[in-house]
């Protein structure tokens, strides 16, 4: 039930605010900061988030001293320097600035104006990022409701609204919520902006995605290709947004098991990207990412490693050694060992990436669960259920309390206590975690999904067992 990381096509819109400069402020440091904060964002974009660092942060106390504390330039500059640090995992160093440029943009523009929906867009995305749904959720809304009201409510930026609403509610498993936004989110992009516009092509993109999640393959397919299709004729067939269509289509390829349809998708991602960004941004890192875990579904573990590895090493040196992007591919790597029984190997990533997730988003984080998940799967393969049972338990309580009772992911918890108590002979334990494993998959993703489909089978081969 595991899967390859995948980036959502979601509109997060950098802060930009009106432009109302000061009379009297020097146009040299004007023209100063505007060149620092456009230094910034071309280093951002490169990966380069540890040059570009310094140079938001020069950017910021030029705007304080220029145009005061509590000036549009100077959130604007708060906002770019909170965004980098979000890039880095360093939530707690970017919160404070983002709930700063909100309050500003609050006292200059009204609790109205679109760019304050842009703050509060900024700072949702933040909290999503850790987990913390119930912050994020009102922000959302709030603005939702004002892009509704100004620039209105069919216009493109209420549908990225929509959009991004629509991901907070597809992380929790809320799929009937999600599914509606994202198709209001697609009609009215459509409507204002006709079926071939750039912009069109990604709102049917997170409806594919969410289909896909749900096992819905006939209906993720198309439009899949249909966004691809849009791409190449709007961007031409080298523009990073194809690698992006592309690899989606390739993961839903990989999920049906058709192995040999998704590796070219894979590899010519992999190739636009390393010609758009470079071969050490972490967008190629993301591709190698994608194209080892195909080798790791057919047992090409050989062809699979040096791609981990590789990847591994563009985000420690991009994002830093304790980034939770980091701790996903150590997840991954160790994942690899562990298939290849190479247990030391594969504990001491697992570890490392669990150390990394709990000092980087706390002790709740859905994160947080899958590596615990990660490491107790660890501990079940070697006999090792003492070890493996409070680690599934602590997973499966820290899912519940965030995402909620009937989500997915508890489901896949419960599955592998199931199995645990499975493999210890205590079948009667195992079976209500079989049975409520598969209420709940059934429930979510319905009886098709193949994630119900195993437990559904591991249900009946325990009751097979307790027949004996």
């Amino acid at each position: 039930m595991k899967r390859a990381v995948v980036i959502l096509v979601l509109f997060v819109p950098v802060l930009s605010f009106a432009q109302s400069w000061s009379k009297t402020s020097s146009k040299t440091k004007e023209a100063r900061w505007r060149a620092l904060n456009t230094q910034a964002e071309s280093l951002r974009l490169k990966g380069r988030y540890a040059d570009a660092l310094p140079v938001a942060e020069s950017a910021l106390k030029v705007a304080r001293a220029t145009f005061g504390e509590e000036h549009e330039n100077a959130a604007r500059s708060m906002n770019i320097l909170a965004s980098l640090y979000q890039d880095q995992g360093k939530y707690a160093v970017a919160e404070p600035l983002f709930v700063r440029a909100l309050a500003v943009a609050e006292k200059r523009l009204g609790l109205e104006h679109p760019d304050v929906a842009t703050a509060l867009n900024n700072l949702a995305e933040l909290y999503r990022a850790q987990g913390r749904y119930q912050e994020a959720e009102p922000l959302y809304k709030r603005a939702l409701t004002i892009w509704e009201r100004a620039p209105g409510p069919e216009h493109p930026q209420a549908a990225a609204a929509l959009n991004n609403l629509a991901g907070l509610y597809e992380e929790q498993g809320k799929y009937a919520a999600a599914e509606s936004l994202y198709e209001r989110a697609l009609t009215t992009v459509e409507k204002q902006l006709g079926h071939e516009d750039p912009w069109v092509a990604s709102s049917p993109s997170n409806l594919a995605l969410l289909y896909d999640k749900q096992g819905k393959y006939a209906k993720a397919e198309p439009l899949y290709r249909r966004v691809l299709a849009i791409q190449e004729k709007t961007l031409g067939p080298e523009h990073p947004d194809i690698a992006q269509s592309l690899n989606n289509l390739a993961l839903l390829y990989q999920d049906q098991g058709k192995y040999a349809e998704a590796e070219p998708l894979f590899v010519r991602s992999l190739e636009i990207r390393e010609k758009a960004f470079g071969a050490e941004h972490p967008q190629a890192a993301t591709a190698l990412n994608n194209l080892a875990g195909l080798y790791r579904a057919q047992g090409k573990y050989a062809e699979a490693e040096p791609l981990y590895k590789r990847a591994l090493a563009i985000w420690e040196r991009a994002l830093g050694l304790e980034h939770p992007q980091v701790a996903t591919a150590l997840n991954n790597l160790a994942g690899l060992y562990q298939d290849q029984s190479k247990y030391d190997e594969a504990e001491s990533l697992y570890k490392r990436a669990l150390a990394i997730i709990e000092k980087q988003l706390g002790h709740e984080h859905p994160w947080l669960a899958s590596s615990l998940n990660n490491l107790a799967l660890l501990c079940d393969d070697q006999g090792k259920y003492a070890e493996a049972e409070p680690l599934y338990e602590r997973a499966l309580a820290i899912e519940v309390k965030t995402l909620g009772p009937e989500h997915p992911s508890v489901a896949t918890s419960l599955n592998n206590l199931a199995l645990l108590y499975d493999h210890q002979g205590k079948y009667a334990e195992a079976e209500p975690l079989y049975r409520r494993a598969v209420e709940i998959m059934t429930k979510a993703l319905g009886p098709e999904h193949p994630n119900t489909k195993t437990c559904v089978e591991s249900l009946r081969l325990l009751r097979e067992k307790m027949k004996q």
